[in-house]
């Protein structure tokens, strides 16, 4: 009698309720196989997340390429995280599974080496394909809004299990969520929906932050600062929405700003002819605002144009800004030069109007919704053995369920989102799908953006220094990890699942999307590629969502609505006007509130780097792995470095601070 010894692993059972059956069976390449065997169900299994069993054979069967669980009822489902298999001779195998077991199903477990699909055998390409068909089955695509990218077709209660949030995860979202009422005192303000009566006025939410330990430097520099002309322009790189920034060249028919209006803000003796051939002019254009309807009579949108200057101190700063996308004389150009309170509220508009772009386009569109479509095709199209598959699962996690949540309470018609923004239900698909007939694939690919805005050489743009950092370090980890498994261009072109995963993406995913591949020839293009994915989920999420609490706690920087119409003339302007332009006391609570939860990590977060989950088992894999986690505490380390030396640290791309996917 021989004997396979075989350990596996689990998550912990938390109910006191007798476990359903799950059986185990060996197989080798020949099929040949063990008898079913029941794994122990004793009562203390339930509490421990590995045990062990020996599985007795009268004949060896030799070298273990699958292993089948089988569960039988349906009452409580089971999770297997891998399974590791010692032979008669000594011999280890490993086997990640990652899946549920729901219902009364089995789970076919491949041996963890990956595999392409043309480098299988025919056995196992037909079994590829059935897992793949069984998985399509379950992830299917829905259009939630017309003209957005498609999500899964599932509620958050009938999301599958296996991309549910865990326990821990699900404490954290909800506690986080009922936190806000407590120590923000909201009670005390939701239903008074009166103005503040001065700026002063609106530190009262924040009187709690203390406790919590959450008054960041940066937020305390905000609320001294706001107002100053180099913080508003300093946001417009390390800010919330580091991305709308752009170079100008030649100023456009619809912004008609002259030297005259501006003189004041230039070198001395220099035109702004001359600035803008010296490249020392930026703008940022709201058009993409123009056309969408705000959310109701009492709440104003609209599409600024705002033109910037980097002075002698290296700063950039606003010189001219337009409250329109049609100049006239109902749609005056702001500048410094006017009264005060003219070109606060000016200000006050266009960061009102890049609070809505970088919620809807920057942050949900860009990172939540494209990490859900990568994500989707990931389960329909890569079968687990894919080495892309093992490559890319870190950084979905919890994707698809935060995205529900999304769906159900923020960005719902009637939810948070439309309470505090200034764009209706309606408004939003408007303004996503404006966003999405723009957008190209190589937009996503950040050294393209940065070089198409022309940014490549402003100072302090630390959102750009710190993300090409990242950026290379993901390349050169994914080019790797290719390399490994591709050894030509041919092999990404054979391979179906690869092929189909982009199609998918692109045709699916994308609604037919021209500007988005639909094929890989290379591994170049391969690299570059899942480059995109794990970069969006992981670094430009971390760059446009943690900041939001910094930057948005302080209301008057950037509100999140506005309840006055833009001023159609000069000097008509006052500070009661303003107050009663700003969020009132209910609406600034509950965006108070909401960027608060929106920026908190959980307790156990995965970090860029860390992958707990036995997802590779080859040693070239994992030294790759290795490779990039030094890469990233250098990363770390010259970002800390440089930090020091800062009064306004920038953080939120330091690889320590970036978590794996989106998941908050």
């Amino acid at each position: 009698m021989l004997t396979y010894k075989v350990t596996v692993y689990t998550v912990r059972q938390f109910s006191f309720e007798k476990m359903d059956n799950i059986y185990l069976t060996l197989l080798d390449s020949e099929k040949q196989s063990s008898k079913r065997t029941l794994v122990d169900q004793s009562w203390f299994s339930r509490f421990k997340k590995e045990f062990s069993l020996d599985i007795h054979v009268e004949k060896n069967i030799g070298n273990i390429v699958q292993v089948k669980l089988e569960k039988d009822h349906h009452n409580h489902p089971w999770f297997c995280e891998h399974i590791k298999v010692q032979t008669p001779s000594g011999d280890c195998f490993e086997f990640p599974c990652y899946w549920w077991l729901v219902n009364e199903n089995e789970v076919m477990i491949r041996e963890g080496t990956a595999r392409l699909p043309q480098d299988d055998t025919k056995s196992f390409q037909e079994q590829r394909k059935d897992e793949l068909e069984s998985r399509q089955k379950i992830f299917r695509w829905k259009e939630w809004s017309p003209g957005l990218p498609m999500s899964i077709d599932a509620d958050v209660k009938d999301l599958p299990k296996e991309v549910q949030f865990d326990v821990k995860k699900e404490f954290d979202w909800y506690y986080n969520l009922g936190k806000v009422v407590v120590y923000f005192g909201l009670e005390k303000f939701l239903g008074v929906f009166e103005s503040w009566k001065d700026i002063k006025d609106i530190g009262q939410i924040l009187e709690h932050l203390g406790t919590l330990g959450h008054k960041s430097a940066v937020l305390e520099n905000v609320m001294q600062n706001w107002n100053q002309d180099y913080m508003f322009g300093y946001q417009f790189l390390n800010g919330c929405n580091p991305v709308m920034i752009r170079k100008c060249m030649q100023l456009p028919d619809k912004f008609p700003v002259t030297h005259e209006m501006v003189e004041g803000c230039l070198k001395t003796g220099h035109t702004l002819r001359e600035e803008l051939q010296a490249g020392n002019i930026y703008i940022a254009d709201y058009e993409i605002l123009k056309g969408v309807p705000a959310s109701s009579s009492q709440r104003y949108l609209t599409a600024p144009i705002c033109l910037l200057y980097k002075n002698d101190l290296n700063q950039i700063v606003p010189i001219a800004i337009q409250l329109s996308q049609t100049p006239g004389e109902t749609s005056p150009i702001f500048l410094p030069s006017d009264n005060k309170f003219d070109w606060m509220l000016a200000k006050m508009w266009v960061k009102s109007s890049d609070f809505n772009v970088h919620q809807l386009v920057t942050h949900l569109l860009k990172t939540h919704l494209f990490s859900e479509v990568f994500e989707m095709a990931i389960y329909r199209q890569l079968s687990a053995v894919h080495p892309v598959y093992k490559l890319l699962m870190p950084h979905v996690r919890f994707t698809i369920a935060i995205n529900a949540e999304a769906r159900e309470k923020l960005i719902s018609k009637n939810g948070i989102f439309s309470q505090v923004g200034s764009i209706s239900g309606d408004g939003m698909g408007k303004l996503i799908q404006n966003a999405m007939e723009t957008l190209t694939y190589k937009s996503l690919c950040f050294p393209e953006d940065i070089k198409a805005r022309g940014m490549e050489d402003v100072p302090k743009y630390y959102y750009r220094d710190d993300g090409k950092m990242i950026w290379e370090a993901i390349h050169c980890f994914v080019s790797a990890v290719v390399k490994i498994y591709y050894d030509s261009d041919e092999k990404v072109q054979q391979d179906e699942e690869i092929q189909g995963f982009v199609k998918d993406v692109a045709c699916s995913g994308m609604n037919n999307s021209a500007n988005f591949p639909k094929s890989l020839e290379s591994r170049e293009q391969l690299v570059e590629y899942l480059t995109v994915v794990i970069f969006t989920a992981s670094a430009q999420h971390a760059a446009v969502n943690f900041g939001q609490f910094d930057w948005y706690a302080w209301i008057p920087n950037s509100p999140s609505t506005m309840r006055k119409p833009p001023p159609q003339k000069k000097g008509q302007v006052d500070m009661e006007y303003i107050m009663d332009s700003l969020p009132d006391r209910d609406c600034s609570c509950k965006a108070l509130a909401t960027v608060w939860a929106l920026t908190q990590t959980e307790n156990n977060e995965l970090f860029l780097g860390m992958y707990p989950d036995m997802y590779f088992t080859e040693q070239p894999a994992k030294e790759a792995i290795k490779t990039f986690r030094h890469k990233l505490e250098e990363v770390t380390n010259i970002i800390k470095n440089r930090n020091d030396e800062l009064t306004l640290a920038y953080c939120y791309l330091s690889p320590d601070k970036i978590p794996n996917s989106v998941a908050i």
